[in-house]
């Protein structure tokens, strides 16, 4: 058996080989052009093939698709991408990949019974049934995003000039508001960028509209998207967003897992006699769901009575941004919860597991 440790960039690859005894057999830089990396893995896996095949490890970035796809292609068995939570003090694309390529060969059998590493995030690829939605709703937040830029610099244009008072309505989203600023008389420069805010607003809409229309085509086909989709708030993309970007259940064994992987857990630096150090939440995984999960919040403390309770007590103790957090984090579990038992959201639980109430508690 081979392995390969490979520190990706955008114009070459880094590479890092080792045999079962752990001796570097190659390192070198190769291009990412497909003649030049095509040529690569058609001679390695040439080579690995009398030796038993190559497992890969490398580093999760924004454009390891193509990359994936290719180690697939040429013979690789297993890939292990990773997500490291040390930053060294020197560090170079040589260094990067031969520490990859020493912690693969040393953990080789650990990874693969699937065993956990320690200061070693290991990220499963998505399957083909999560890799359009990913895609699909990350594109969703990105137009919203440049919607509310272009709203943000239209209202900037009317702070220059003390107009935002004259608004017939409270928000610049209502049809009023826009038929408003169309007619609002302005310098030429300043009707100029007007006209192009006004046109950008309205291309993003447009584009808005179409990946909705597209995202509840996806969602009715994605089962825990549909599941996800029940909770209060999470009824637009947000279901289709957190569903495919679960994966397998069977990888959290327990519902504070989810809540971990999303990286809504508190840090902690306990260390000797001091003990119960816990710090703000770790913001490990990914970034789309915590801010899905905070939009939620508000829905559903709207809408769950015995939510919104528990918050109350949460907040009166510790102030009312830990009880939000709090909320999120309960809310990923919840999320566990109805993936387990495919059963969509209840007010106040389950009435499956919904404990029952004693005697003393229950109304007169």
């Amino acid at each position: 058996m081979l392995y390969l440790a490979i520190d990706q960039h955008a114009k070459q690859l880094t590479v890092n080989l080792r045999d079962d005894a752990g001796h570097v057999l190659l390192q070198r830089q190769v291009s990412t052009r497909w003649e030049k990396v095509r040529a690569f893995f058609a001679k390695l896996q040439q080579q690995a093939e009398p030796l038993g095949g190559y497992v890969t490890i490398l580093e999760v970035c924004g454009f390891n698709d193509w990359l994936l796809k290719m180690l697939s292609e040429f013979g690789c068995r297993d890939i292990v991408l990773v997500q490291s939570k040390e930053r060294k003090k020197h560090k170079s694309d040589r260094i990067d990949a031969k520490g990859l390529g020493e912690r693969l060969w040393v953990n080789r059998h650990r990874l693969a019974a699937g065993e956990r590493l320690q200061d070693l995030r290991r990220i499963e690829p998505a399957s083909s049934e999560d890799a359009a939605p990913r895609q699909l709703t990350a594109l969703r937040q990105r137009l919203g995003q440049q919607r509310t830029r272009t709203l943000h610099r239209l209202r900037q244009l009317l702070l220059r000039h003390n107009r935002l008072q004259e608004c017939p309505t409270k928000g610049l989203q209502t049809h009023a508001a826009r038929h408003w600023l169309q007619e609002l008389a302005f310098g030429e420069i300043d009707s100029l960028e007007r006209d192009f805010l006004l046109a950008q607003w309205q291309m993003w809409d447009q584009q808005i509209a179409a990946a909705d229309k597209k995202i509840e085509q996806c969602k009715r086909l994605h089962p825990k998207a549909v599941l996800v989709s029940t909770i209060p708030g999470l009824r637009g993309y947000g279901g289709l967003a957190i569903g495919a970007r679960i994966g397998r259940l069977t990888r959290f064994p327990r519902p504070a897992s989810l809540a971990n992987f999303w990286g809504l857990t508190p840090s902690c630096r306990n260390s000797g006699e001091k003990q119960k150090r816990l710090g703000a939440i770790t913001k490990e995984g990914s970034t789309i769901v915590r801010f899905l999960l905070a939009q939620a919040v508000v829905h559903v403390l709207r809408k769950d009575p015995h939510l919104r309770a528990w918050y109350q007590r949460v907040k009166q103790r510790r102030g009312s941004k830990i009880a939000r957090v709090a909320v999120m984090r309960r809310l990923a579990t919840t999320i566990w919860h109805l993936i387990q038992h495919g059963e969509p959201y209840h007010v106040g639980g389950s009435p499956q597991r919904r404990p029952a109430r004693s005697r003393a508690q229950s109304p007169a």
